[in-house]
């Protein structure tokens, strides 16, 4: 697998107002979407970002298991090219996805995900933009799945 070693990304969901730790994932760092800074993102389902989640990531890798956030997932980067790159991965408790992610600008990026979680099959389209820097706090509670 390319990129780093396993690590905790810390990684913050603004959800009611609570700020909360994400949790472990295998880092990478593809160059496709490299030029994504970590920091505070909006995500929504909408390309006008619509009804955004806030979340503050340590590495925008992080939003190919968007459907799983919050499970202990191991990423695998399957291609990399100019701006896109394709990530596999697998959940504990038997959740699993594919997405593709497409660096439009530095600072936004289009997710397409798809797989199964909690048992049902999902297939959706994000889109994501970089509101800024993390807050400087962080509470160290796992949050629920959503």
């Amino acid at each position: 697998m390319r990129g780093g070693s396993f690590r905790v990304v810390m990684a913050a969901v603004a959800a009611g107002g609570t700020l909360a730790l994400i949790g472990a994932v295998r880092a990478v760092e593809p160059g496709g979407i490299a030029a994504a800074q970590p920091g505070l993102w909006d995500v929504s389902r909408s390309a006008t970002g619509a009804k955004p989640v806030r979340v503050c990531l340590a590495d925008p890798a992080w939003l190919a298991q968007w459907e799983d956030r919050g499970a202990a997932c191991k990423r695998e980067l399957l291609t990399e090219q100019a701006n896109v790159v394709t990530f596999d991965y697998r959940c504990t408790g038997g959740a699993f996805g594919r997405a593709e992610m497409t660096l439009l600008t530095p600072r936004s990026l289009k997710v397409h995900t798809q797989g199964i979680s909690g048992g049902l099959p999902f297939d959706e389209t994000l889109y994501a933009r970089r509101a800024g820097n993390c807050p400087q706090t962080l509470s160290t509670r796992l949050p629920s799945r959503r």
